[in-house]
């Protein structure tokens, strides 16, 4: 679940983000601000959500979801497919995630 979690909490990020990208650099209206905001929030509390000891290792392991997730989002919104390196260095990320997300640790 903690995955699902993350997946959404990305595209919530993702996207609240690209709403204040459009407004400040793709000259969008201001009324781009106000789901750029929402969605942020959004992404907040399901990161909150997350079945994880510490926020920071939430946070660390998100990050690799995150830079997937991005990738993703300049290849189907803004239609520039990935390279090599972008697909490289976010497996080298997602393997980091994943080894502080499953490392075993003494409670």
């Amino acid at each position: 679940m903690t995955y699902v979690l993350f997946c959404a909490a990305a595209l919530a990020e993702i996207a609240g983000c690209f709403a204040f990208w459009a407004w400040w650099r793709l000259d969008k209206s201001a009324f781009w601000l106000m789901p750029g905001v929402a969605s942020l929030a959004l992404f907040a509390w399901l990161l909150s959500l997350a079945e994880l000891d510490a926020a920071g290792r939430t946070y660390a392991t998100y990050g690799g979801i995150y830079i997937i997730a991005s990738l993703g989002w300049l290849w189907i919104v803004e239609g520039l497919r990935p390279d090599r390196w972008d697909l490289l260095g976010a497996a080298i990320c997602l393997v980091g995630a994943t080894v502080i997300f499953a490392a075993p640790r003494s409670v």
